[in-house]
């Protein structure tokens, strides 16, 4: 019965191999790719300059224009899985402080001016699945596979040593994979923590400063609107999105309106069906960009929404974007120069994907897309050992891309 299944498996990896090849033949050009080495996990952006959290062990910044690899951050035992930028306290000039968390447990944040790590705290018991920082409260939120959220003082985010713990939430009772957050004074706000049964609760927060600081978290309400674990949240002008392994993304309205809409006039909103888990999403209209829109990631395909009318949201595209999911979305102000020598600004959206690369997709094209150039005989490609997976990279990013029992 062994050797049978064995060979049932090898029959399925053959066919799914075949199937790749064909797929990273037609995509291999798609979104102007840029290599990496490792597998992409989490990318934060920052002007023309990105970065990059990978499967083996490090931060690397790139180039957006170029993909020229500029920086490498050394120092995680694991996997590096979520990434944050906080602008410099002190100096708004300098660059950004990068904060990364990993596997090892660890929360590192490091000066991205020459790479070098300012500070490590052992943050959590299990892999850390979430870094958010909350400036405005000098905090840095985390949360792991330990279904614990920790909050962290950032008075004095360059000290060189461990960051101070002020509070810790542990109702949840299962990894707590995302955060998000409405901030209404340096003292307060309102707290969106989402796991991997799709349970998400609501809290407010209260930031105490002084000799003895200290962060208070009261729940305040829960939400039950997904079926299983919330991979992404977002949340701003009294919405919060979420994208589900349970194959949706829903807007839900927080707080509820003050004046109660009639029972006969309420329409509910629709949930985005996909027809996989939706590992990311990207609100627009919660970006400086403004309008309208939501970009989510599903498998390894990237759809464009309208969503003025929630109620009856419209698919304004799907795009093949990857040959492997897509694992993190971002948003990226591109400057371009005319023939004249005229400086604009474009609105580009990056993805990152297991397929070992990065692709820059203009966000006009997604909205309308070019019409497709007649289709050339497919070439046969091979997967290099860069974006080759073998047998043991498919079991631990099986693992690491799934939600946690």
């Amino acid at each position: 019965m062994d050797d049978e299944n064995h060979f049932f498996r090898t029959e399925t990896d053959l066919v799914t191999e075949e199937a790749r090849k064909r797929k990273a033949a037609r995509t291999k050009h798609l979104g102007a790719p840029i290599d990496v080495p490792g597998k992409p996990l989490a990318i934060q952006i920052k002007g023309s300059e990105l970065w990059v959290a990978q499967s083996d062990h490090v931060v690397r910044k790139l180039d957006l224009e170029s993909g020229a690899i500029s920086q490498v951050y050394r120092g995680h035992t694991g996997p590096v899985t979520v990434l944050a930028l906080l602008d410099d306290p002190i100096d708004k000039n300098a660059p950004p402080l990068l904060i990364s968390g990993s596997w090892d447990k660890a929360v590192n944040i490091w000066d991205t001016k020459d790479k070098s790590l300012i500070s490590s705290t052992d943050a959590h018991s299990d892999f850390i699945k979430c870094v958010f920082p909350l400036p405005e409260l000098k905090l840095l939120i985390s949360s792991g596979s330990d279904k614990v959220v920790r909050f962290w003082d950032m008075t004095d985010p360059r000290s060189k040593k461990p960051l101070k713990n002020l509070g810790v939430i542990s109702a949840h009772t299962r990894p707590v994979q995302c955060v998000a957050a409405d901030v209404h004074s340096s003292s307060s706000a309102t707290l969106y923590t989402a796991d991997s049964m799709g349970v998400i609760l609501i809290w407010t927060l209260e930031r105490v400063y002084g000799e003895v600081p200290i962060c208070r978290a009261t729940q305040i309400g829960a939400l039950d609107i997904h079926r299983t674990g919330v991979n992404d949240l977002w949340y701003g002008h009294g919405q919060l999105w979420s994208g589900s392994s349970d194959e949706t993304a829903i807007l839900t309205h927080h707080p509820p309106p003050s004046t109660p809409i009639p029972t006969n006039a309420r329409k509910p909103v629709a949930p985005l069906t996909h027809p996989e888990a939706v590992k990311a999403i990207l609100p627009l209209a919660l970006t400086p960009v403004g309008e309208p829109l939501l970009l989510t990631a599903s498998g390894d395909a990237l759809r464009l929404y309208d969503v003025n009318d929630p109620t009856a949201p419209e698919l304004l595209s799907t795009t093949d974007a990857h040959w492997l999911n897509v694992t993190a979305l971002r948003l990226w102000f591109r400057r371009t120069a005319d023939k004249g020598g005229r400086v604009g600004v474009e609105s580009w959206i990056v993805s990152a994907s297991l397929d070992g690369t990065v692709r820059r997709w203009r966000l006009a094209d997604l909205i309308s897309p070019p019409k497709e150039p007649p289709k050339q005989p497919a070439e046969e490609t091979k997967l290099t050992s860069s974006t080759q997976l073998t047998a043991e990279e498919e079991a631990e990013l099986a693992e690491l891309m799934e939600d946690d029992d």
